[in-house]
């Protein structure tokens, strides 16, 4: 990557003597969102921290718009973080709130409250410039959050999951406006989530982070159709991919791809690709189905007991206790090492 806005580089971090990030290595271009993904405890928040200067390195190097900025103090590093909690002074007006952080710069008021204003259009939040946060809705708040944050002018944007506390029909329209609002500024933003969805919709690209560690970064294609890891391609789909014995009971059809057949490996493929009732399929029973709309995911138990996820048509679901064959082809089927979890690669 030829021009990073944000560049980490084997960075290690400790909580209460615990190290919570292991060698961390993450660019980010300039210009370009990516999300980091991982389940809670994963160590998403530490990065943005880290980035921020709210928690020391003990290892490594943190470069913001290509300067070393490791041992500076979070207010020289020029970052913007918007928080889930929003954290708004409650006595402050809206246009106060947005001011506040060039205010205490001493930037002139006048020039503050200007700044304001204009981000404050930015992110449609205009009209409530004399209106406090207890009267304002939670996508309201939100918007305010991200007007604060666009009013500094940062070299990056840090979002610790700042759509988490909206309901889902506001999430939704959220992440379309926060992605709207990223390419109209074209600014470096990263954006912590557990929400695989957002993810997906949001990123340019993904870090997806487990345990402190880099499972893969990738752009969502990538991370959807080539997981590196088991961990990944279950963490990313709902339901989520099966998993099996490559040398189980379920043998997909046609000729497979090399490493198969030497043995250590398992099968992953998504409950979209699996047929039932093939005539050459395996034998299962169903235990549940789960109809979500125009989609049913049929939960079914191979007759050497492993368990199979199938979507189906909701129209045509099977029912509980049915016998059913299942069948799924080796162009849908990933391949990973059993030991490592590692994806296959001849």
């Amino acid at each position: 990557m030829s021009d990073p806005g944000l560049a980490l580089a084997g960075v290690s971090a400790a909580y209460r003597g615990a190290t919570v990030l292991h060698e961390v290595d993450l660019a980010v271009a300039r210009g370009e969102l990516l999300v980091v993904l991982g389940p809670s405890g994963a160590g998403k928040s530490t990065v943005l921290r880290v980035v921020a200067g709210l928690e020391p390195v003990t290892a490594g190097r943190v470069r913001i718009a290509g300067r070393d900025v490791t041992g500076e103090r979070p207010g020289r590093r020029n970052v913007s973080m918007v928080f889930q909690s929003y954290a708004l002074f409650p006595h402050l007006s809206v246009a106060e709130n947005i001011a506040f952080g060039l205010e205490v710069r001493d930037t002139p008021r006048a020039v503050a409250r200007e700044r304001a204003r204009a981000a404050a259009e930015t992110v449609g939040c205009a009209g409530l410039l004399d209106r406090r946060p207890a009267q304002l809705s939670g996508g309201e708040r939100q918007r305010v959050a991200l007007a604060r944050a666009l009013v500094r002018e940062p070299d990056v944007f840090l979002l610790d999951e700042p759509l988490s506390n909206l309901d889902q029909a506001l999430r939704v329209q959220m992440r379309a406006e926060l992605r709207a609002l990223h390419d109209r500024l074209g600014a470096t933003m990263v954006h912590v989530t557990h929400d695989q969805t957002e993810a997906l919709v949001l990123a340019d690209r993904i870090a997806v982070l487990r345990d402190g560690r880099i499972e893969q970064v990738g752009t969502p294609d990538e991370i959807w159709r080539t997981p590196a890891t088991t961990f990944v391609a279950r963490f990313v789909g709902s339901p989520a991919m099966n998993l099996l014995p490559a040398d189980g009971p379920l043998r997909p059809g046609g000729d497979p791809p090399p490493g198969v057949e030497a043995g250590g490996m398992r099968i992953g493929f998504r409950p979209e690709a699996v047929t039932l009732d093939a005539a050459d399929g395996t034998d299962a029973t169903v235990d549940r189905v789960e109809v979500v709309g125009e989609d049913a995911y049929a939960y079914l138990t191979l007759a050497a007991g492993h368990p199979v996820v199938a979507r189906v048509p909701a129209a045509r679901r099977p029912g509980r206790g049915a016998a059913v064959r299942v069948a799924v082809h080796w162009p849908d089927v990933h391949v990973f090492h059993a030991d490592s979890g590692r994806r296959y690669a001849p």
